[in-house]
């Protein structure tokens, strides 16, 4: 036996254990897409649907993008940096919304319509 190539060697998953990830994927799309067509107020619903998109994700990341499978070191290396990036995007997305109020803005009125005579 080669040493070397059971080194290598690692559990990617079975056929039946992706289908099943994937049928999960679709039935979140489809309570997604069933929740867009609901009244309800706008942030109640834009939260389940962050939740349950979260939840689509991190289905992806550890089955098809094999993360679940991978080394401990490796998903120490990867999850910090997530992270770190969140948290930065949350310093400085608020900036955004001081930078609207840096455009110009017109200080003259716009002309009057010529008045129509009968």
């Amino acid at each position: 036996m080669n040493a070397h190539a059971d080194e290598h060697e690692h559990f990617a998953g079975s056929n039946k254990l992706f289908t099943s990830i994937w049928i999960w994927l679709v039935l979140l799309t489809m309570v997604e897409i069933v929740l867009a067509y609901r009244p309800m107020a706008i942030h109640i619903m834009l939260t389940i649907l962050l939740g349950l998109s979260i939840i689509k994700a991190a289905l992806i990341v550890a089955y098809f993008m094999h993360l679940k499978f991978e080394r401990l070191s490796l998903i120490l290396t990867i999850v910090p940096m997530l992270v770190v990036c969140i948290c930065l995007l949350f310093v400085f997305f608020p900036d955004s919304f001081r930078s609207q109020d840096l455009r110009y803005k017109f200080k003259e009125t716009p002309p009057e319509p010529a008045a129509e005579s009968h």
